[in-house]
C-alpha cells in the first residue's frame, strides 16, 4: 500500500491568517475568542465567538469576489495558497496537465454558505425574487469550497466535499489518504472550512444548550475537560493540508511534516446530537486508526482531542480514550485546540491536524487553555498551563460530530 505524508500546511482562524502567525500563539496558550461584533447579539444567549479578523483586499479579493464567494470559500482559497506554497507547489497551475491530473481536492464544510443563504433570503423578502443574486446557488453550495480550490489551482484530479458535522474535515482527510493509497492521486489538497457564526446559527446552538454563555469573560469560556465548563464556543476559519505519496514527495525534495498512518471512522448509531455514554463508538474509531497504522496503544504519545468544552462530550471522550489505551491513557499528553480558537465545526479536524502535524514535526505540544479545576470524570493529562516539549513519535487527532460520527486520524514520524 502506498504511504502518505503531509508536505504542506495552511490555516485561517481567530488567532491569525497563517500557520506562521498562529502556531506561536497556540503554543503560548493565547485565546482568539472575544465578543461577537459582526452582528447584534442583544437577543442571543451566547455573545462570544472565535472570529476571523481580516481584510479581504489584503489577500487580493475585491467586491466581485465577495459577491460570488462566501467567507468559507474565501478562507479555503487563502489557506490552500499557503499550504501549496509551503509544499513547494505555489506554481502548480503552471505545471503540465499530466501533473495536475494527479492532484485531488477534497475539502469539507459542515454547514456551507449559510451567510449567503441569510443574505439572499433577506433580499427575497425585501426586494422580491427577481433581485436574488445569480451567484446565489454557486456561492452557498457546500461543494463550492472544493470546486473553487480546484479551479484556482488547476487541480484536475478527484474533487468533492464531505459534510458530517464536526467530523467533516476528518472524513475529507481520510478520503484524501485513501485516494493516494489506492493510486487515484499522487497529491491531494484537503481540509475543511467554515463560516457559520451567524445570528441564526448561534441562536440554534444556544437553543440546544450547547454553547457557553460566559459572556463576561470570553477568553475563559472555552474550557475543555475543566469541571466548570458550560458549553462550546463557536469558531470560524479553515485548515488545509497537502497530502502526498511518500516517494513522490521525496523525488521532488519536499519537506515532510509527518506520515499519515491510519484513519478510523465509526458511528454511535444512538442519537442525532448526544454521544453514547459508554464511549464505545469513538473508541472503535481510535482502534481502527491504530489498526491501520499497525501501532499498539503504547506507541502513541499525544492526542489532539475533540475536547469541545461540553459536559458530556469531554467526559465521554475521556472514557473512550481509556477504553482504547487502557493504563497507557494516563501517560498520554492530551490537549484541545478548541480551548483557544473555539469549535470550527466542519473545519475543526483539519485545523487541529495542522497543529498535530506541527507537534510531530517540532516536538512541541500546545496546552489546553483554561484547564484549572479538575473534573473527576476527566482525569487524564490535558497539558494544562503551558506548552510541552516532548518527542511525539505518533499521535491521534480526534473528531466527534452530531449524527454520531466519530473520526480519528493517526499521524507520526516516518518509520
Amino acid at each position: 500500500m502506498r504511504r502518505v505524508v503531509i508536505t504542506g500546511l495552511g490555516t485561517v482562524n481567530s488567532l491569525g491568517m497563517s500557520v506562521s502567525e498562529t502556531f506561536p500563539r497556540i503554543l503560548a496558550g493565547e485565546s482568539g475568542v472575544g465578543l461577537i461584533e459582526n452582528f447584534d447579539t442583544t437577543d442571543l444567549a451566547a455573545k462570544i465567538g472565535g472570529m476571523v479578523q481580516w481584510t479581504p483586499s489584503e489577500f487580493g479579493f475585491g467586491s466581485p469576489d465577495l459577491r460570488k464567494l462566501d467567507p468559507f470559500t474565501l478562507w479555503a482559497l487563502v489557506a490552500s495558497d499557503e499550504a501549496l506554497k509551503d509544499a513547494g507547489l505555489e506554481d502548480v497551475k503552471e505545471r503540465p496537465e499530466e501533473f495536475r491530473q494527479r492532484i485531488g481536492t477534497i475539502v469539507a464544510t459542515g454547514i456551507g454558505g449559510i451567510m449567503g443563504i441569510i443574505e439572499q433570503h433577506d433580499v427575497l423578502n425585501a426586494r422580491g425574487a427577481r433581485r436574488v443574486s445569480p451567484h446565489f446557488i454557486p456561492r452557498i453550495m457546500s461543494n463550492a469550497v472544493s470546486g473553487q480550490v480546484a479551479i484556482r489551482h488547476g487541480l484536475q484530479g478527484t474533487a468533492f466535499t464531505t459534510s458530517s458535522a464536526c467530523a467533516s474535515s476528518g472524513h475529507a482527510i481520510g478520503m484524501a489518504w485513501r485516494a493516494i493509497q489506492w493510486d487515484d492521486a499522487d497529491i491531494v489538497v484537503t481540509g475543511g472550512s467554515e463560516s457559520a457564526v451567524t445570528p441564526l446559527s448561534v441562536a440554534g446552538f444556544a437553543s440546544a444548550k450547547a454553547l457557553s454563555t460566559r459572556n463576561d469573560d470570553p477568553q475563559a469560556a472555552s474550557r475543555p475537560f475543566d469541571k466548570d465548563r458550560d458549553g462550546f464556543v463557536m469558531g470560524e476559519g479553515c485548515g488545509m493540508l497537502v497530502l502526498e505519496e511518500l516517494e513522490h514527495a521525496r523525488a521532488r525534495g519536499a519537506r515532510i511534516y509527518a506520515e499519515v498512518k491510519g484513519y478510523g471512522s465509526t458511528d454511535d448509531a444512538f442519537h442525532i446530537t448526544a454521544p453514547k455514554e459508554d464511549g464505545a463508538g469513538p473508541a472503535r474509531a481510535f482502534d481502527e486508526a491504530l489498526r491501520h497504522a499497525k501501532l499498539n496503544p503504547e506507541d502513541v504519545q499525544y492526542v489532539n482531542a475533540h475536547g469541545t468544552s461540553t459536559a458530556y462530550n469531554d467526559a465521554i471522550e475521556t472514557r473512550a480514550l481509556k477504553r482504547t489505551f487502557g493504563d497507557h491513557a494516563a501517560k498520554l499528553a492530551v490537549s484541545s485546540t478548541k480551548s483557544m480558537i473555539g469549535h470550527l465545526l466542519g473545519a475543526a479536524s483539519a485545523v487541529e491536524l495542522v497543529y498535530t502535524a506541527l507537534a510531530v514535526h517540532t516536538g512541541q505540544v500546545h496546552p489546553t487553555r483554561n484547564y484549572t479545576t479538575p473534573d473527576p470524570d476527566c482525569d487524564l493529562d490535558y497539558v494544562p498551563g503551558a506548552a510541552r516539549e516532548m518527542e511525539v513519535r505518533n499521535a491521534l487527532c480526534n473528531s466527534l460530530g452530531f449524527g454520531g460520527h466519530n473520526v480519528s486520524i493517526c499521524i507520526g514520524q516516518l518509520g
